[in-house]
């Protein structure tokens, strides 16, 4: 699956992927008025994130769903995820679920099914969402991560491994030096490669990323060093405080490597006063249209 990104990423010279971290505050006035409880909420959420997926589809290779914001609001919430997860499938776009899951090896079995898998039922294979690739959790070791590696071999998928997460205080943990010397982020950088050598594609990447910060780019640079075939999955752009420049060392010298997400800075560009006169979808598509040649301006050519 990572190859069908990077394939998309080389057609439109454009690694952003799109977040869908909608939350119901996130929109118009309009669309909130009126609104009184979780069905009315959710159905507008997908409204939203509908006319922002038709505004950018054709300009971005990817969205990253994030189902936090849709278990706010109950089963309602659930099934605006599934809708959305749907929708940017059904136009094309390589979607994310971006869902952290991971726990003892039975348990997580069941969230790969869930997510990237078939889950039986009496003969059948059914699939839940039908997201292409999944975020996930690695500190519990490799028995909470063998049922993600092997679903994404069966069914052609990819996951994004945390390994240096964008948040400020990422280092309280990520940073800890052991015992040999290394950095834990470095540690669990280099079992997603050990995961992943099974699973490198065409374009040398494998299926099995890293989720690397845009906010910590001495790390992400080492990260790249050492992870040659690792693809990252890159938050932190624009709201979290990250730039283009920050993240250049995530992309190796063929402009590859990556894909970069922005979310309050794609969904809610609206609010900023630079596309005042736009609707939210036309800010969005705008918003995308600035992000590409921001990153173009410092990866160069892609592919």
């Amino acid at each position: 699956m990572v190859d069908k990104l990077i394939k998309r990423i080389i057609e439109l010279q454009n690694p952003t992927c799109v977040g869908l971290d909608t939350s119901f505050d996130y929109l118009p006035d309009d669309m909130k008025r009126g609104v009184t409880n979780f069905d009315e909420a959710a159905d507008a959420i997908y409204e939203f994130n509908k006319n922002i997926i038709d505004n950018v589809y054709d300009v971005v290779p990817s969205v990253k769903v994030q189902i936090a914001y849709y278990e706010a609001y109950g089963s309602a919430g659930i099934r605006a995820f599934e809708r959305t997860v749907n929708y940017a499938k059904e136009k094309g776009l390589i979607v994310i679920a971006d869902c952290k899951r991971n726990d003892i090896g039975s348990t997580a079995a069941c969230y790969s099914k869930a997510y990237l898998g078939e889950t039986p039922l009496n003969g059948r294979a059914v699939k839940a969402f039908k997201a292409d690739m999944l975020t996930v959790n690695g500190y519990l070791g490799f028995d909470g991560i063998k049922p993600f590696v092997e679903d994404v071999k069966a069914h052609d998928k990819s996951i994004f491994v945390l390994v240096k997460t964008s948040n400020p205080s990422s280092g309280e943990l990520q940073n800890l030096k052991l015992e040999n010397g290394k950095f834990i982020y470095e540690q669990m950088g280099e079992l997603v490669s050990e995961w992943g050598k099974d699973s490198v594609g065409e374009y040398g990447y494998s299926d099995v990323g890293a989720v690397v910060g845009a906010t910590h780019p001495e790390e992400a640079e080492k990260l790249r060093r050492e992870l040659p075939h690792t693809f990252f999955l890159i938050p932190g752009y624009g709201a979290q405080g990250g730039s283009a420049q920050m993240l250049k060392v995530c992309f190796d010298s063929d402009g590859l490597g990556g894909v970069v997400n922005s979310s309050r800075g794609i969904i809610c560009a609206y609010k900023d006063a630079k596309y005042a006169g736009k609707t939210y979808a036309e800010a969005a598509r705008a918003a995308c249209l600035d992000m590409q040649k921001d990153l173009a301006s410092v990866i160069g050519k892609m592919g």
